[in-house]
């Protein structure tokens, strides 16, 4: 493959699903079960799926947060 085919446009608004999986550094089939469950936001634009860029760091976001230590304040 080009190597230009691996660089990523940080000025795309809406992601293949195989960019979006690429992003988040896992396989294309994890990506789409991602979508199917309602944990990562996708959107059809006509007969196809897009993942909206932002919905990639909002995942990640939640995933951060979810993972933080829990702070004992005793």
């Amino acid at each position: 493959m080009d190597t230009a085919t691996h660089l990523i446009d940080p000025t795309l608004a809406l992601l293949t699903v195989e960019e979006a999986a690429r992003r988040l550094g896992i396989g294309r089939t994890y990506c789409f079960r991602l979508i199917r469950t309602g944990q990562l936001e996708s959107v059809p634009v006509g007969r196809l799926r897009r993942v909206p860029a932002d919905a990639v760091h909002d995942y990640v976001t939640r995933l951060r947060e979810a993972n933080r230590p829990v702070v004992s304040t005793a």
